[in-house]
């Protein structure tokens, strides 16, 4: 599996706050059936000590520890960046925190509260900019919660989403999270699932037991979210269509 969101890297942003914390996190990913991870520490103004020149050498320095230790993980340079941080970065630094450093692809946090009105033509402004954005964890959202359609607009208009693994996994069955992220499976609107891990402690769901439970909507295809999916993100290629589940058109999501 490969895991396209994890605050793996340490020391750097509300992630592992030790090599050691790190390590154990790569263990625990490796334990799951993750083989490659992209790290993608925050891109935001409360953490100003992650440096987009420095994201490469930091991956290369943890892989190099892995390989110590005979942990057979393969670290991806990225970044979940902020939208205002976004707005205001230069190519350079833009280029140096999507995935791989590719200038392809890159991970767009998706805010906490109520989405402006403004929101899709911000997102625009940075696919103007030549980069395709895989939208992470929109099922936490209020404003998507309540309004679906409109993250379904987005994914018409290009805009990859990923899941996280906790909404999946988690105990809460009735969340809202949970139910939007549902909504998304079964009609074919979610592309990626992946962990939003910040560390061995605080890990949000199991990324193995996330792809069983969407197994049971889409079957076979939700192990696409975590292989053929961000493999394609990844190498900047066409991303395979979402699946969608067999009863979708008979659901509806429920705002309760």
């Amino acid at each position: 599996m490969i895991d396209l969101h994890h605050h793996l890297l340490p020391g750097l942003d509300d992630g592992p706050a030790t090599l050691a914390e790190s390590i154990s996190a790569a263990e625990d990913a490796a334990a799951d059936g993750v083989r490659v991870i992209a790290a993608t520490p925050h891109l935001r103004d409360d953490h100003p000590g992650v440096r987009p020149h420095e994201l490469a050498s930091r991956c290369e320095e943890l892989k190099a520890h892995l390989d110590e230790r005979g942990i057979g993980m393969d670290v991806v340079s990225g970044g979940e960046v902020d939208l205002p941080w976004a707005q205001e970065a230069s190519d350079e630094d833009l280029r140096l925190v999507s995935y791989g450093q590719g200038g392809s692809d890159i991970l767009l946090e998706t805010p906490y509260g109520p989405l402006p009105s403004t929101f899709e033509a911000l997102l625009f402004g940075i696919q103007v900019r030549g980069y395709r954005i895989l939208l992470a964890h929109p099922e936490r959202n209020p404003t998507f919660r309540d309004d679906p359609d409109r993250l379904a607009a987005l994914v018409a208009r290009g805009v990859l989403v990923q899941v996280s693994a906790g909404a999946l996994a988690s105990a809460r069955r009735n969340s809202p999270s949970r139910r939007l992220t549902l909504w998304l499976i079964q009609r074919g609107l979610c592309h990626v699932i992946a962990s939003d891990s910040h560390g061995p402690s605080r890990r949000r769901g199991s990324l193995s037991r996330a792809v069983a439970e969407a197994e049971r909507t889409v079957g076979e295809v939700a192990r696409q979210m975590v292989t053929a999916a961000p493999e394609a993100i990844l190498a900047g290629e066409p991303v395979p269509a979402p699946g969608k589940g067999r009863s979708w058109k008979r659901r509806r999501f429920s705002r309760g």
